[in-house]
C-alpha cells in the first residue's frame, strides 16, 4: 500500500503553497522530487511528514491517515531531514545520533553504530556538535534520521553544504537505503544528480505537480524547460549516465 499524499492542499499565511498535490511513493525506489525555487518542496516534504497543518487533502501510510496516528508510530515509520543543518544543542556527536532511537525508547547502539558507519561519521563520534563545519552537521543529523530505522526516509536537499565527495558518498547511501527496501524521497536541485539516483521524479511547478512518473519519462527537456524557464541539453556519458546542461533560457 505505501505512503500517498492524497489531494494535498497547503496554505502558509495567505498563500497557497501547494495545490491538490497527489503522489504515491513506493518502498525500495527513490523519488526525487524537483522544481524551482519556491515550488512548494520543501512545503511537501513536511506535509508528509505531518509537521506542516493540510487544509485539504491527506497523507496515508499503508491505508491511514498520517495526521491522525500516535506520534510516536509516526516517528517510528517517517524519517524527515530537514534543509537546515543548525544545531543549537551542546551535546557530543554520538548522542545526537542517539536522539533517533527516542521514538524507540532504546538506545539501540547496534543501529547508532550503523548510522555513523554510514554516514562516515564514526570519528566525529566523540566532539561537540557545535565545533563541526555545517557539512559534518549536515551528516551527523541524517545519521540521526537513520539510527530510527524508519521504513521511509523523506530529505530534503541532504547535499546542500556537502563537498563533492559526500555528495556522492550520500547519493550511494540513498540508493542503498531502497535497495534494502527503504522508501527515499529526496529534494534535490542537481538534475545531473538526480537522474543518477531517480527510479522516478515528481515535478512541482508553482505548487502543482506538472509531471510524476519514471524519471526518464519526466526529465525531459520539455518539461524541465516549463518546470525552470531554461533549456538544457541531455548528454549521455559512455557509461550510461545522463548530464544535464542548462544552455539557455527557454
Amino acid at each position: 500500500m505505501g505512503l500517498s499524499a492524497e489531494g494535498l492542499t497547503v496554505a502558509l499565511g495567505s498563500r497557497t503553497v501547494l495545490r491538490d498535490v497527489s503522489a504515491d511513493f513506493a518502498t525500495g525506489r527513490v523519488t526525487v522530487v524537483l522544481g524551482a525555487n519556491g515550488a512548494g518542496k520543501s512545503t511537501l516534504l513536511r506535509a508528509v511528514a505531518a509537521l506542516v497543518r493540510v487544509a485539504d487533502g491527506r497523507v496515508a501510510l499503508d491505508g491511514s491517515d498520517v495526521a491522525a496516528m500516535p506520534a510516536r508510530a509516526r516517528a517510528q515509520a517517517i524519517g524527515y531531514l530537514p534543509q537546515d543543518s543548525a544545531v543549537h544543542w551542546n551535546m557530543g556527536v554520538r548522542d545526537v545520533v542517539a536522539l533517533g532511537r527516542l521514538p524507540h525508547g532504546d538506545d539501540a547502539s547496534g543501529a547508532i553504530a550503523a548510522a555513523l558507519a554510514a554516514t562516515r561519521t564514526q570519528e566525529l563520534a566523540d566532539r561537540s556538535v557545535r565545533d563541526l563545519s555545517g557539512g559534518e552537521r549536515a551528516r551527523v543529523l541524517l545519521a540521526r534520521v537513520l539510527a530510527g530505522e524508519p521504513r521511509w526516509l523523506l530529505a530534503d536537499e541532504p547535499l546542500a553544504s556537502l563537498d563533492l565527495l559526500h555528495q556522492l558518498e550520500t547519493l550511494a547511501l540513498l540508493r542503498g537505503a531502497a535497495a534494502g527496501r527503504m522508501g527515499v524521497v529526496v529534494v534535490l536541485h542537481d538534475l545531473t544528480h538526480a537522474a543518477a539516483i531517480a527510479d522516478e521524479v515528481l515535478l512541482l511547478k508553482d505548487g502543482q505537480v506538472l509531471a510524476h512518473g519514471p524519471a526518464e519519462t519526466v526529465m525531459t527537456p520539455a518539461y524541465l524547460a516549463s518546470a525552470y524557464g531554461v533549456r538544457v541539453e541531455m548528454l549521455v556519458r559512455s557509461d550510461g549516465r545522463r548530464v544535464i546542461v542548462p544552455s539557455g533560457l527557454a
